[in-house]
């Protein structure tokens, strides 16, 4: 995953670097990595000439993807639930107080207080429930592999193995809590962003360029932000992305709103 980065390292450096992992435990020796090393080139996923080694076009699409499922790396459910709990707080806010006729001062408190709130939240619950749910998938793929690795009958390349696991796993939880606090600032910050653009929109323009340039930016950045990075990510047709992401943002806006009538 560090060669995924496109550099080269010397095979010394890279040997460093896995000692490291084995929190200064000879597990791995140059011999074992040298063959792993051989392994690895004539399955075209490295280069490896002398002492230096870098990685093939192959070897970095794989190791890319081996850094998003360990490290969770790509910020997709972030960046949708931002845009999406954004989207929505800012719709809310700004038919809420078109419909209350509210003045300047009450609405710009209104929405902000609301803005927060959602962002707050979605800080909280993005590393708290974050960091569970990796940890408990972290847990869930060393028992996998332990039980993958016991069938070696060598028992001194077992344990060797087995030891390798638990300390790479242990590199991983930090890194892991590393990346779900980027994760809620990532989600935080969206929501904030996708809501406040805009109500401040709507607050400072008179009326009726007030709500034709908020409700725009709401449909732009649901139509056409939100629905091209869902439809990219998941590999579907944005015809069917599209249906689906406004129907889900048109139920929640109404949703809201009655619940906000009633009380």
């Amino acid at each position: 995953m560090n060669l995924s980065k496109g550099t080269t390292l010397e095979k010394p450096s890279l040997k460093s670097q896995i000692d490291k992992v084995c929190a200064g435990r000879m597990c791995v020796d140059m011999k074992d990595l040298d063959n792993t090393l051989r392994e690895m080139a004539s399955e075209g996923l490295v280069s490896y000439e002398k002492e230096s080694v870098k990685l093939t076009e192959q070897g970095i699409k794989l190791g890319k993807e081996w850094q998003s499922l360990l490290m969770k790396k790509e910020p997709i459910i972030e960046v949708v639930a931002g845009l999406v709990d954004g989207s929505i707080t800012g719709l809310v806010v700004i038919l809420s107080t078109f419909i209350a006729n509210l003045g300047l001062k009450a609405a710009t408190f209104a929405a902000f207080l609301s803005l927060a709130a959602v962002s707050i939240t979605n800080f909280s619950s993005f590393l708290l429930g974050g960091i569970t749910e990796d940890l408990a998938d972290m847990l869930t793929l060393q028992t996998l592999i332990n039980y993958s690795l016991s069938d070696i009958p060598d028992k001194a390349e077992r344990d060797k193995s087995l030891l390798l696991v638990k300390q790479l796993f242990t590199v991983l939880h930090k890194e892991i809590s590393r990346s779900n606090l980027y994760a809620a600032v990532i989600c935080s910050t969206t929501t904030f962003l996708a809501g406040a653009i805009p109500i401040i929109a709507f607050l400072l323009l008179p009326r009726p360029y007030d709500v034709i340039l908020s409700l725009t930016i709401v449909a732009a950045v649901v139509g056409v932000f939100l629905v091209r990075y869902r439809s990219k990510r998941t590999k579907v047709h944005w015809k069917i992305t599209l249906l689906e992401t406004i129907a889900i943002v048109v139920v929640a806006t109404i949703a809201s709103l009655v619940m906000g009538g009633f009380s």
